[in-house]
């Protein structure tokens, strides 16, 4: 906690303000001095779950009592936030947490910051890890044209029933951009199976993120749900999923052209094949038609 102190104790932490702070995702050692500086600061912490931050401020050495900490959730967002409203009406500086990753994005603590604006009071966000920009920064994302500008949507979580799912994924078949999608291990091999549809198209899936078993792989979507099955493992843990762009494909079966060009040079088929999914992610049967084809013409 001493290096917390000195790396964020002088800055200014006015009172009558809602400290909205980034938790871990998985990884414990993913916070940043400044929010366990906050967090042994603040006069109170509402929570997501009381006995879950109760246990992550533990982890970090630092310790508040029962009556230091507000539960704070969905069901209760609206009538909580009143309460913190009140607080910060006596200058109280109160920090927001959700249970893992960034409040208000995809989790509680929007309507509490929007209840807290209203009211006339600061909100100060403290950044910290999120599983969105995690996993972007890992695949690869590259805008194919300059006319559709790069950048990715954040789609969140698929509806959960399987009709307004169809209909959700139907929407996103126009989107040319890269999106990001969140999901849950209960619900992945549906949602694998609902966005099979938008191949011929790339995905990149990341499983527990930042922890012990992290997973990340990036195959034709239409191959995510086999993905899924190779392993039981594959279906546990907390999603991310980043659709790449549309127009990717093209520059995709371009470079796959390329690689597998320089492999049948040395290679059988059937092994140039194998070897240019595992480089590409592109789905084998799209690789093995494309190789049928260059064989052919070099025949010519």
């Amino acid at each position: 906690m001493r290096a917390a102190g000195e790396a964020a104790g002088a800055q200014h932490y006015p009172q009558a303000t809602l400290y909205v702070v980034a938790t871990p995702i998985g990884n414990l050692a993913d916070i940043s001095l400044r929010a366990l500086h906050v967090l042994q600061l603040v006069d109170l912490i509402a929570c997501e779950d009381t006995r879950h931050t109760q246990g992550l401020l533990r982890s970090y050495g630092i310790e508040r009592s029962q009556a230091q900490l507000m539960a704070l959730h969905q069901h209760n967002e609206a009538e909580a936030a009143e309460a913190v409203i009140g607080l910060l009406a006596q200058d109280r500086r109160i920090a927001y947490v959700s249970d893992a990753g960034t409040p208000g994005v995809s989790d509680p603590g929007a309507r509490l910051v929007e209840a807290v604006r209203a009211a006339g009071h600061r909100v100060l966000p403290l950044p910290g890890a999120s599983s969105i920009t995690t996993l972007v920064s890992a695949a690869g994302l590259v805008a194919p044209s300059e006319s559709d500008g790069g950048g990715f949507l954040f789609a969140g979580f698929l509806p959960s029933k399987a009709a307004e799912r169809e209909t959700a994924v139907e929407r996103l078949k126009a989107q040319a951009r890269s999106i990001v999608l969140l999901e849950a291990p209960h619900r992945i091999e549906a949602a694998a199976r609902a966005l099979a549809v938008l191949t011929p198209r790339r995905i990149t899936v990341g499983r527990e993120l930042t922890k012990q078993f992290e997973e990340i792989a990036t195959v034709d979507v239409a191959e995510l749900p086999s993905w899924l099955a190779a392993s039981r493992d594959r279906t546990r843990g907390e999603f991310a999923l980043v659709l790449h762009p549309i127009a990717a494909a093209s520059n995709d079966h371009l470079e796959d052209e390329r690689v597998l060009r320089l492999l049948l040079a040395e290679l059988p088929l059937k092994s140039a094949v194998r070897v240019a999914a595992e480089l590409t992610g592109s789905p084998r049967n799209l690789l093995y038609e494309t190789a049928l084809r260059l064989r052919d013409e070099s025949a010519d």
